[in-house]
């Protein structure tokens, strides 16, 4: 599925509503979003438009049902045009080749950020309209300003943080997200990266 830029919206509210019909209780909320990006972290519709993953959120922040209930966005896009500075002279050849023609989808996702605030206001400030951010976690395979990579089978991220959730899903949800960015690591350390090349790879919390 390609969304359009308004689908992403229009789709948010009918989860949103969703979960405000249910009759039972609802533990919490996982929002996986799979889009290109823009340089200033936004995600692109199929139609080229923008929709700020901000309003996604504030979207999901208006459910009832969600009160007080962890909300979980998972954010597989490009946060702008940079590669990440860990990347060396010994990195994969793919890169390389890829800096001289660039394939329609990189291949590897570069790094995990995690937002979690604690005290009830994002790192960028609150998001209008919402008065709660403190059970809000945001997860990005990018770093600000770069791009995540993937390829034809899917991204390294999202593949490694299935991975690690279904081993052990008892786990604290940050510990888990840690464990995604040490796996990242092994990975390209098994595929042939250098210490040099992880120096921009590790994760944020």
């Amino acid at each position: 599925m390609d969304p359009l830029a308004q689908a992403f919206q229009e789709e948010m509210a009918k989860f949103r509503e969703q979960l405000d019909a249910r009759r039972v209780p609802v533990s919490c909320a996982l929002v996986a979003l799979m889009a290109h990006g823009g340089p200033q972290g936004q995600l692109l519709g199929a139609d080229g438009q923008e929709v700020q993953p901000e309003v996604l959120v504030q979207e999901l922040s208006r459910c009832g049902a969600l009160v007080g209930r962890p909300k979980i966005f998972l954010l597989q896009a490009c946060r702008g045009g940079h590669r990440d500075a860990g990347m060396g002279p010994t990195a994969l050849p793919w890169f390389w080749r890829w800096l001289r023609a660039p394939p329609a989808t990189p291949s590897q996702a570069d790094v995990i950020q995690i937002y979690a605030d604690v005290q009830g206001s994002f790192p960028r400030g609150p998001i209008p309209g919402s008065s709660d951010q403190a059970d809000i976690l945001m997860v990005y395979a990018a770093a600000e300003g770069c791009v995540a990579y993937r390829d034809e089978k899917g991204s390294d991220f999202i593949q490694t943080l299935v991975e690690v959730l279904r081993a052990d899903p008892r786990r604290d949800l940050l510990e888990l997200m840690t464990e995604v960015g040490r796996e990242l690591k092994t990975l390209r350390l098994r595929t042939g990266w250098s210490a040099a090349d992880l120096s921009g790879q590790s994760a944020g919390v």
